[in-house]
């Protein structure tokens, strides 16, 4: 039935592309526009880009990030739809940034050198950003909240040191000495001990 054929966009270089194509761009989105709730700074890397991996990724273009869409040949019949593709997205990425960060990738020039580029300055473990995470995490405690708002919080801050400092895990080939399982089951135990300690003291007995 014609109902039942896919909505295909304007015809580029004698293709059509329809709507279930990464090349596609609805005629409502537009390059100035922000796509996730704030900007990148030197200090929320993390949130910024799993926050716009999700947004990408329901555009379906992850692709045009994470390499798996590679830029075409130029003359091929791809070529100007894939550049229009990535044109779009890297205007997405750096019209959520900081005046700053954005200055330093305008050498780059597709999504994906965007992208690496970003990962290799904020993306690698950073002693400083542990540090300042550590510093609210040593006073954190239950406070009267309940059990669950209070496992929430403190779940926030694991995830966002394991992030920045990730457990290390043996790389040794035919590896049998678990080190990597015994590192992390040190470190669960670690995070019970921590959740427990700063329970309110109506939950003495089970510090006991």
């Amino acid at each position: 039935m014609a109902g039942d054929k896919p909505e295909s966009s304007t015809k580029e270089d004698g293709r059509a592309v329809d709507t279930n194509s990464p090349y596609y761009i609805h005629a409502s989105e537009y390059p100035r526009h922000m796509q996730v709730n704030d900007a990148l700074t030197c200090n929320n890397y993390n949130d910024w880009a799993q926050e716009m991996k999700n947004f990408l990724f329901a555009k379906n273009k992850i692709g045009f990030i994470n390499g798996t869409i590679e830029k075409p040949e130029e003359g091929s019949l791809t070529y100007m739809i894939w550049m229009r593709a990535d044109a779009m997205i890297k205007c997405w990425l750096t019209t959520t940034m900081e005046k700053d960060i954005r200055s330093s990738v305008k050498s780059t020039s597709t999504a994906r050198e965007i992208w690496a580029y970003l990962q290799e300055r904020f993306g690698k473990e950073s002693a400083p950003r542990v540090y300042e995470l550590k510093q609210p995490f040593t006073i954190t405690r239950q406070d009267e909240v309940s059990v669950s708002a209070y496992y929430t919080k403190m779940r926030g801050i694991w995830d966002e040191i394991q992030t920045v400092s990730p457990v290390l895990c043996c790389t040794c080939s035919n590896c049998t000495c678990n080190i990597g399982k015994r590192l992390i089951k040190s470190k669960e135990k670690e995070k019970l001990y921590e959740f427990i300690m700063r329970l309110d003291n109506e939950y003495s007995t089970i510090k006991t």
